[in-house]
């Protein structure tokens, strides 16, 4: 009950650079994938999770510095648990989110299959339109090819 209970205070006290990030990754915002923040991987609570795609996002603030080491191990033990972990620092969010967000949707919709196929075709998954840049400079417009029914693009698949 500890992780649970300190998740939930971690989610209720986010930084602002957790909340623009939060913001921009909710309800399905980037390429139709879900996202949930302040996640309990025990022994660990990560920023934020796509577990269909197997991915963590965290947002690194200056204390980070002196946990490198720390960190890395962290990243080791959730990469042998199957999941790619991609780090940001805070400054990066806040003055550059539009290629943050471009980097995020890129490990989103290059998922690597999880097994070769029997012929050895195995890969990245695709999405349509994952091809596409974005020159813009908001959440909503640079995610704009992404934010149709994502169930609809499920269903043509």
């Amino acid at each position: 009950m500890k992780f649970k209970s300190l998740s939930r205070r971690l989610r209720q006290q986010a930084t602002d650079v957790e909340r623009l990030l939060w913001n921009c990754l909710r309800a399905r915002q980037l390429a139709g994938f879900k996202f949930r923040r302040q996640v309990v991987i025990e022994p660990y609570i990560v920023d934020f999770a796509c577990f269909e795609a197997r991915l963590i996002i965290e947002a690194d603030g200056g204390q980070h510095v002196e946990r490198n080491e720390s960190d890395a191990k962290r990243t080791v033990y959730l990469e042998s648990l199957g999941y790619r972990v991609i780090r940001f620092w805070n400054h990066e969010i806040l003055e550059h989110t539009d290629a943050v967000l471009e980097q995020i949707q890129r490990a989103l919709i290059n998922i690597p299959s999880p097994q070769p196929s029997p012929e050895g075709r195995g890969g990245q998954r695709k999405f349509p339109g994952s091809d596409q840049g974005s020159d813009s400079k908001s959440c909503e417009s640079a995610l704009t090819p992404y934010l149709a029914d994502p169930f609809e693009r499920r269903r043509g698949q």
